[in-house]
């Protein structure tokens, strides 16, 4: 399975974004940004529309 660094930023106050790197195990790019929206939104109570990705790329697994 690969690893992919999910990248981007949140609105944690007002005017105000937070960003965040995520690295996680997934089988596509695809499933690896799903997964992150969901940990930001689960975590820090925002909503999908409130989390800006940047960018998702493969990571080389050492």
């Amino acid at each position: 399975m690969a690893h992919f660094k999910v990248e981007g930023s949140f609105y944690a106050r007002r005017d105000y974004w937070q960003p965040f790197t995520k690295v996680h195990d997934a089988e596509s790019a695809e499933l690896a940004r799903e997964w992150a929206l969901s940990e930001i939104g689960g975590c820090h109570h925002v909503k999908r529309s409130q989390i800006r990705i940047a960018s998702v790329a493969e990571v080389p697994s050492a």
